[in-house]
């Protein structure tokens, strides 16, 4: 073996790595004399030509000193505690404004480790557990693709042709419980571990089996030495007990205090699933695993840390299966088993050279005691689990008064003003001052007013709707005599006279929001970009609410963004709920879908399409609300099926682009028939009832496509009808939708080991199963996502692009998906046509009957991708509308 010898001048440099500092701040805003200094520079720059004196007695400079020191004083107010800076007027504890530790640091059980902490922490009697592959092998005929557990039923295929997988994903649990637990208290804990898991089951991941761990016995036979003031019983009690922890150690939860003091940092200690009774040390837990040996040089070690030992005269160890007695001084123990003392163990005391009889009821009551204060939880862990929130002291950060009272009194523009007998030139002369001064002091009574609501604007529960503030300046004498319909006491008003024009509320919001986003390394950028090219005007405002909406429940979509949905127990309801995978929450919120509810996507509750009249061949729509009432019904007749479907999306899309603001302006200024507020008309029928008129502001008046759907609402009161314009506006922005996604883990498949009908099994592709690179396993990871193609944004193919790609990334790496953007609405075409409607048919009958999985099986594969159409086009022709794009899109009509 040749050695070759580094030396480190010899070595490349290593490249410095790039970091961003966490204090940014120069502090020169807290600097008077630099401002100052600065300030001279910017006016000798500007006005050195006519102005040459900068020494302290002159006007100029004072005015330039009184603004440094109130930039001085804004710099130290930023500088103040975070908790001050938060907290609130009302002195109420600082909540809301950021996810706490225990909310944001944790997340669902992932790894094995997760599991088994998630696990203990259920009850005390669960000494140990430890989660295992479980072992299920299935056979794929390469012949006719199709896969079975049985070998046998392949007999008449050639063995090349057969190929042997196992399936992955599937666990079992191996559970220690305490000697005490009795077997009916066994089964309620196994009851209890299995809804544990599955509560917390991982994505493509599935519980097979719960067992008790075997053990293997060992004999140990001891002399040991006391000391002569020691209880024997006592110490009897302490050797079981210690040989007891060094077979299958106890497993202790500790305080947030106490992980801190062992040098765990936050994110450390808060990593894993959040536990009730306090948190486990991860070198401890991963020291309690089963032990593959026991060693005798162990034994004698523990045995003589046990107080009132003195010294072990003789020891010995063997298997307490073996014929005859072995004296062994390492024992190796069988794969998933505990080794556990046997009958044949015995032990004498002595105290000097005499021997002493030990009491085993006592000694037996004594280590009972001892077993059960070992598995007990600790009351102080779990009560000192999140670290405490400091409190703030509210000093008013955005308070502000006019910089003119610092002013000397010569200039006349103080509290106390100018002499009784000063000229009225003079008089003047300080009005105009402070009328110039007055620029600067709303300037800076803004950056004030802004630093008072930087706990909302940086809040992930903000709920304001304006992102600029300013305040009125006070302590001004002769306030009245400077400005005119200057609102002292109204600082919102204030605020939209001199911000009106000037802010785009949606487009700061928007930004802030990307703060906050990025502060948990997410980001909207590519989602936002789509939206502009498909929605116009409104993209800003709808994207804000996916913001927003994501933010609200970011704890949820970040701690259980690979976990599966939970079927256990199967009464559980699994059809029209929430219960989800956490992937299928993160997707749907990272693409704005408003509803990813699993529920039928091809009907709709709120949507109604129908023939009018009867029998005609033409349809209408009608769009319902949440109790059922119908809010908005078409006024264009449509010539089929599918165009009255666009007709819905296009009115409804017509309807949100109106701002609510404009419509609160419209009705605050008193509306008239007929008047237009963005894309609505305001109507008023016989009897002074009012309602609107979506309107296409594309078209003619006197078109009559111009008018294109009518509120089916009446209301003789102006105040209710403005309610119901702006609650009709919300619900379709926010409420209405047909877009959702079914995300089916195959896994869960995959068919009942004493099933005997093949068409329970899914198939695969023989050509694949031929070819040595590509994996046969239907079963193993896999999973299918099934879109409505047919939605707006489900068929424009820059959208799908996006959404397979931010399908991809958000599935766990290890999970192959397959995506199907399928179906119609029920009712478009015959329901035997409609693969959306026959799936979701037998996908609700499989989760809520725990039945049909054939049924399933056989619509699964037949889900085909539908394409929006395209048209060839002449060559002459310009119009380059709804172009083929192969892989994209299906094949129009022809145009040649």
């Amino acid at each position: 073996m040749f050695h070759t010898k580094i030396s480190y001048r010899t070595m490349p440099a290593l490249k410095k790595s790039t970091t961003i500092p966490k204090d940014v701040a120069t502090r020169n805003d807290l600097d008077f004399e630099y401002l100052k200094r600065i300030g001279i520079e910017h006016i000798a720059e500007l006005g050195g030509g006519i102005w040459t004196d900068f020494n302290e007695h002159d006007p100029g400079i004072t005015t330039l000193e009184m603004l440094a020191y109130a930039i001085t004083d804004l710099g130290n107010r930023m500088r103040l505690p975070m908790q001050d800076l938060l907290s609130l007027e009302n002195g109420a504890p600082l909540t809301g404004q950021f996810y706490n530790a225990g909310d944001i640091l944790p997340n669902r059980a992932v790894t094995a480790s997760d599991y088994r902490k998630l696990l203990l922490d259920i009850d005390d009697d669960i000494r140990n557990c430890w989660i295992l592959p479980f072992q299920q092998d299935m056979y794929a005929n390469c012949e006719s693709g199709a896969v079975s557990y049985n070998k046998s039923d392949f007999e008449n295929v050639p063995p090349h042709l057969i190929k042997k997988f196992g399936l992955k994903g599937l666990n079992r649990l191996l559970v220690d419980f305490s000697p005490s637990v009795s077997p009916d208290d066994r089964l309620d804990l196994i009851e209890k571990i299995r809804e544990k898991y599955h509560a917390n089951r991982n994505l493509c991941e599935d519980l097979v089996e719960i067992s008790e761990v075997d053990s293997q016995a060992v004999s140990v036979c001891a002399n040991i030495v006391v000391d002569n003031a020691a209880d024997e019983d006592d110490v009897h009690a302490h050797v079981l007990f210690a040989i007891e922890a060094y077979f299958s150690p106890y497993i202790r939860f500790h305080s947030l205090k106490e992980m801190r003091a062992r040098g765990y940092r936050m994110d450390e200690i808060f990593e894993g699933p959040l536990l009730e009774h306090g948190f486990i040390d991860d070198e401890e837990l991963e020291a309690a695993n089963l032990r593959s040996e026991v060693r005798l040089s162990d034994l004698i070690r523990i045995i003589m840390e046990v107080p009132g030992v003195k010294e072990i005269r003789d020891i010995t160890m063997g298997n307490c299966d073996d014929a005859a007695d072995k004296d062994e001084w390492i024992i190796c123990i069988d794969p998933f088993k505990k080794p556990k003392l046997c009958g044949k163990s015995t032990f004498s005391y002595m105290k000097d050279v005499l021997p002493v009889h030990v009491n085993e009821t006592r000694a037996l009551e004594i280590l009972a005691q001892l077993q059960e204060a070992a598995a007990a939880y600790d009351d102080d862990a779990a009560k000192d689990r999140f670290p405490e929130v400091p409190a703030g002291q509210y000093l008013q950060t955005g308070w502000y008064t006019t910089i003119q009272n610092d002013f000397p009194d010569t200039y006349g523009i103080g509290r106390e003003g100018l002499a009784a007998n000063a000229g009225t030139q003079r008089r003047a002369q300080a009005k105009q001052l402070k009328g110039y001064l007055l620029f600067f002091d709303q300037v800076l009574a803004t950056y004030f007013a802004h630093l008072d609501k930087v706990k909302d604007l940086l809040s992930v529960n903000s709920h304001l709707s304006n992102t600029y503030f300013t305040q009125a300046v006070q302590g001004i004498s002769g306030f009245g005599e400077l400005v005119q319909n200057y609102p002292l006491n109204n600082d919102e008003v204030l605020s939209e006279h001199l911000f009106e024009g000037l802010v785009d509320n949606i487009s700061r919001r928007n930004e802030l929001l990307d703060h906050l986003l990025a502060r948990f390394a997410e980001q909207f950028s590519n989602y936002a970009f789509l939206m502009k090219q498909l929605y116009g005007s409104i993209a800003g405002e709808m994207v804000l609410y996916s913001k927003e909406t994501f933010l609200r429940e970011y704890v949820a979509l970040s701690s259980e963004r690979g976990k599966g949905f939970n079927y256990y127990p199967p009464d559980a309801g699994l059809w029209d709920t929430d219960n989800v995978s956490g992937a299928q929450k993160r997707i749907a919120r990272l693409s704005g879908m408003k509803n990813y509810r699993r529920r039928s996507l091809s009907q709709n509750p709120y949507v109604e399409i129908f023939e009018s009249p009867a029998g005609s061949g033409t349809y209408k729509w009608r769009l319902r609300d949440d109790t059922g009432t119908t809010i908005l019904s078409a006024l264009l007749t449509y010539t089929s099926y599918a165009e009255a479907v666009n007709g819905l999306y296009a009115a409804v899309l017509l309807l949100i682009e109106t701002p609510e603001e404009l419509v609160r302006d419209a009705f605050e200024a008193g509306v008239t028939n007929d008047q237009l507020i963005g894309n609505i008309q305001v109507k008023f029928s016989s009897g002074s009832n009012y309602y609107f008129k979506v309107i296409n502001p594309v078209l003619d008046p006197s078109d009559p496509a111009y008018f294109v759907a009518q509120q089916n609402l009446y209301f003789s009161d102006v105040a209710d009808f403005e309610q119901s314009v702006l609650n009709t506006i919300r619900f379709a922005k926010y409420k209405f939708t047909d877009e959702g996604m079914f995300l089916v883990e195959h896994i869960l498949l995959r068919p009942d080991l004493v099933t005997t009908d093949p068409a329970d099994y899914m198939h695969i592709c023989s050509d694949d199963c031929r070819n040595s690179c590509c994996s046969v396993d239907p079963y193993s990871f896999r999973v299918s996502v099934v879109l409505p193609g047919y939605m707006p944004r489900f068929s424009n193919p820059d959208f799908r692009n996006f959404m397979e790609e931010l399908i991809r990334e958000e599935l766990p790496a290890h999970v192959l998906p397959k995506i199907c953007w399928v179906g119609w609405r029920k009712g478009q075409v015959p329901d035997d046509e409609n693969d959306l409607y026959q799936f979701e048919q037998s996908y609700k009958t499989f989760l809520t009957t725990a039945t049909g999985l054939p049924a399933l099986v056989e619509d699964l594969g037949k889900l085909n991708t539908i394409y929006p159409t395209g048209k060839l086009h002449d060559c002459n022709n310009d119009d380059q509308e709804g172009n083929i794009i192969l892989g994209r899109t299906s094949l129009g009509t022809y145009n040649i």
